[in-house]
Parts: C-alpha cells; sequence; structure tokens
C-alpha cells in the first residue's frame, strides 16, 4: 500500500494473490466444478429477430399462505442485496480485490447452507440470484457514469420486489382462452390467481415474472415476453404526402397544448385530494408510534397515494396512445425537469416549492417516456428541439422574435405584424415549424431504403445515427 497527499492508491490485486484473498479473507469458495475449464463471461440473451420486449402487468391475489410465503422471499431478496453489496463493499476497501456475479452466487450457496442464514433455503435460489443480478447491474450501471453508486435496501422503504426466470416458475397456457394460463411460482404449491385483464400474446411463453408489493399492500406480477410490434399504417396529409405533425407545447394551465389549439387539462390530483391527504397526515401522527392504528394510518394514506398515481398513469397513457396513432411526427421541447423541480431556496421559496409540487403532479418526464417508446413501436417519429429554441416569445405567423416573457403573461401581440397571439398555442406551432425543419434535414440525407429514426434531437441532427 502506497499513500500520498492522504490518498489512498493501493493498485488492484489480482491473479494467484486474489483467489487466495477470496477464498480465507471473504469466504468465498472457489470455482468447484470445471477446474479445468477457462471462465466464458456469461452471454445476455438476445431477443429474437424483429421482436421486442414488452411488459404486461397483473393485479394477483395470492392466498395467505402464498402471501406469507411471496413476504419472507421479499425479505430474502433484500437481505441478500444487502449482503452482497456489502461483501463486495469490503472486498474492495479492505483487501483491493473486485467481485463479480460469479463470485456472488459462490457466496449464496455458503449463505444459504450457514446455521444462522438457513431460512434462505425456503426460497427459491433462482429468485436470490437474481437479487445479485440486479446487484451487479446496478454497479454497472455505476461504473460507465449513468448512475447512483448502489446503497442498501431498507425494509418499508425499498420497493418489495422479486425476480423469476423461466426455471422458477411454470407457465400453462388456456386453450380456451389463449393468452390467459396458470403460473405457479417455485416454493409454492398452487398456481397464483391473476386477473388478466388483457390476454398475451398467444402461444408466447415468458421470459420472466417479476412479482411486487406496493406500499398500499397490492400485489402485482409483471410478465415480460418478447412480442412482434406490428407498426401503425402511416399518417400523411392529403395534400403531397407529407407527415402529419402536431407540436405539444407542455405546461401547468394546461397540460398540453396542441398546434391546431387543442388543450388537455391539467388533472391536478395533489389539488383533488389535497385536502383529504392533508387530514390522513394529521390523523398519522397523532397515533402513537408502534400501533395498530397507526399502521391502518399509513395504510390509508399508501391507498391514497396509489389512487392518484393509477388515475395520472392511465390519463397520460390514454393520451399519448391518442396522439401516436394520429399523427406520424410528434414534436416537444427538451425539458430539464430534475433542474425544473430543485429544491426551493431563498427568498420565494414557497412559491417555487408549490411550482414543484404543480410540474411533479404534470409528470412530464413520464409523459415523454411513454412518447419515446411508443413512437419506437408504432413506427412514429419524436423529435425533441432545443430548449433554447424561443418558441413562446416567437411570432409563428412572421417569425419575429420578441422579448422574454414572464409566466403570468398568457397572451401578447407581435409588434412587427401585429398579430395576437396565445402563448402556449403559439409556441406548439412555433415546435411544430421546427420539428418539420428538422425531420426535413434527417430525411433529405437518409439513403434510399432506409426508415426514418424514431427519435430526433436537434443537438443530434448534424452527426445523427441512421438506422440500418
Amino acid at each position: 500500500m502506497v499513500e500520498a497527499a492522504g490518498e489512498d492508491r493501493r493498485v488492484r490485486v489480482t491473479g494467484g494473490e486474489a483467489k487466495r484473498v477470496k477464498r480465507e479473507a471473504l469466504g468465498v469458495p472457489d470455482r468447484a466444478k470445471h477446474q479445468q475449464r477457462v471462465a466464458v463471461p456469461m452471454q445476455r440473451r438476445t431477443p429474437e429477430a424483429d421482436t421486442r420486449q414488452r411488459v404486461y402487468r397483473y393485479r394477483c391475489y395470492p392466498s395467505p399462505t402464498q402471501s406469507e410465503q411471496l413476504v419472507k422471499t421479499f425479505g430474502a431478496c433484500r437481505w441478500t442485496y444487502n449482503e452482497g453489496l456489502a461483501l463486495r463493499d469490503k472486498a474492495w476497501r479492505e483487501h483491493r480485490v473486485a467481485l463479480g456475479f460469479a463470485e456472488s452466487c459462490r457466496a449464496l450457496t455458503g449463505w444459504r447452507n450457514a446455521e444462522g442464514t438457513r431460512w434462505l433455503q425456503e426460497v427459491s435460489s433462482t429468485v436470490l440470484q437474481q437479487a445479485l443480478r440486479h446487484l451487479d447491474a446496478a454497479f454497472g450501471r455505476f461504473f460507465k457514469g449513468s448512475g447512483r453508486q448502489p446503497k442498501r435496501k431498507k425494509k418499508g422503504r425499498s420497493r418489495d420486489s422479486a425476480t423469476y426466470v423461466r426455471t422458477g416458475f411454470r407457465w400453462v397456457e388456456d386453450p380456451e382462452r389463449p393468452g390467459t394460463g396458470l403460473i405457479a411460482l417455485a416454493k409454492q404449491s398452487g398456481p397464483l390467481r391473476v386477473r388478466w385483464s388483457r390476454p398475451l400474446p398467444a402461444g408466447v411463453r415468458p421470459v420472466k415474472l417479476t412479482v411486487s408489493r406496493d406500499r398500499a399492500g397490492r400485489f402485482f406480477v409483471s410478465v415480460l415476453v418478447e412480442e412482434r410490434i406490428e407498426p401503425l399504417p402511416p399518417v400523411l396529409l392529403r395534400d403531397g404526402g407529407a407527415p402529419e405533425a402536431a407540436g405539444l407545447d407542455l405546461g401547468l394551465t394546461a397540460l398540453v397544448t396542441l398546434d391546431d389549439g387543442e388543450k388537455v387539462d391539467h388533472p391536478r390530483l395533489f389539488k383533488k385530494y389535497g385536502a383529504k391527504l392533508a387530514d390522513l397526515q394529521r390523523s398519522l401522527h397523532r397515533k402513537e408510534r408502534g400501533s395498530r392504528n397507526r399502521d391502518r394510518a399509513r395504510q390509508e394514506i399508501a391507498r391514497l397515494y396509489a389512487l392518484t398515481a393509477d388515475v395520472r398513469r392511465d390519463a397520460l397513457d390514454q393520451l399519448t396512445t391518442r396522439l401516436v396513432r394520429e399523427n406520424q411526427v410528434l414534436v416537444v421541447e427538451d425539458l430539464a425537469v430534475a433542474s425544473l423541480v430543485r429544491s426551493p431556496k431563498g427568498k420565494g421559496r414557497r412559491r417555487k416549492a408549490g411550482l414543484n409540487r404543480a410540474i411533479m403532479d404534470a409528470a412530464w418526464g413520464e409523459l415523454l417516456r411513454q412518447l419515446r417508446y411508443k413512437c419506437a413501436w408504432y413506427g412514429r417519429t419524436l423529435v425533441i428541439v432545443d430548449r433554447f429554441f424561443p418558441s413562446t416569445r416567437r411570432c409563428s405567423a412572421c417569425g419575429a422574435t420578441g422579448p422574454k416573457l414572464d409566466l403570468f403573461v398568457r397572451g401578447w401581440s407581435c409588434d412587427g405584424c401585429g398579430a395576437v397571439h396565445d402563448r402556449d398555442v403559439n409556441a406548439a406551432r412555433n415546435l411544430r415549424e421546427e420539428g418539420l425543419r428538422l425531420y426535413g434535414l434527417v430525411a433529405s440525407v437518409l439513403p434510399p431504403g432506409r426508415t426514418m429514426p424514431s427519435l430526433i434531437r436537434a443537438s443530434e441532427v448534424p452527426d445523427v445515427v441512421l438506422p440500418v
């Protein structure tokens, strides 16, 4: 170990010394099988050609015995995740040895056989291995710079979930109702009762299942399948065959304003249920900690939050589906939602806190996420205009750019041509024109036979990468 200027510059330990440290200091046994074979990195399972991975989420109603076993499984997954995190952290901080998924799985075998943690044998080993795989994926995102450093999961704070791969569940399709059937999980005697709100693709076997429980105590099963999603027919204008396009201005007065003047109302769910939520919060704080009454009050709050989330998600899903079906090109502005909802400080922080609540209630990020994947699925193009494009203060009639407008100014008139504009409608029209310009630039350099990309960013248009 070499230390200079207060920094630890120990190099990574590899080779035989690393194997010795893993075996003696960390308790990770050597590979017992195939000692003479060279270790080969695991290959990710690639989907079949022309297929996409899609998740179908259903409400399930486990029996009391199944609920008890699932709760035990959630706890075992959380414990395994935390223990794997502690082992990898100890290996690097104290010994400068890097552990991966394979070493963590070998350590898991020892944990399952140890005297104090033999209760892990009551849970399927494949589920616990998936918890370690999730930990390894979190470290991968952290090392690539696309995620934060993994942290310990806490009971009551972290999401209760367990992932079952194909060896951890049994799927029997109902021949009379294709797309539905029986799902039997490992370590459970009977099938899980699932409410089939819509069928799965007929004849397709699920790739994996994720059983979860939300804060309101509801159980869900998310089924991952590989299916072929057919693109929608192109939507073109009658004159000239140009694509049908729509400019979308996201706001708080109206959730979405289209370039044709249509405005989609803001649901304002926080305002609708705010008084009831405040009463429940006050009732919760009057209850004694650890009492059953406090737990009931917490359940009521969780059910109210679940209701608002379901209503918001359903409204956004219907809106984005309609927009994708009616238009070939959708144009939005690049929004830095995380920067817009930063914690308020200093003067005017109460007003900024109210603005943050309204932005989170609007769920702009979820709306853009749904538009991105639906455009990719159904053969549409989403154009994201640069966030510094002056869509609000630019006249959509003559193109003149006026001074910066305050948020309370909802309408203004152009000094150049005298046109009177609604703030949001004018911004949507400018976004549509700019989006069509970017769309035309990409289309002009597109080789023959290539399809338009599903996502076009203004910052990437000069160096746009065209799909093969």
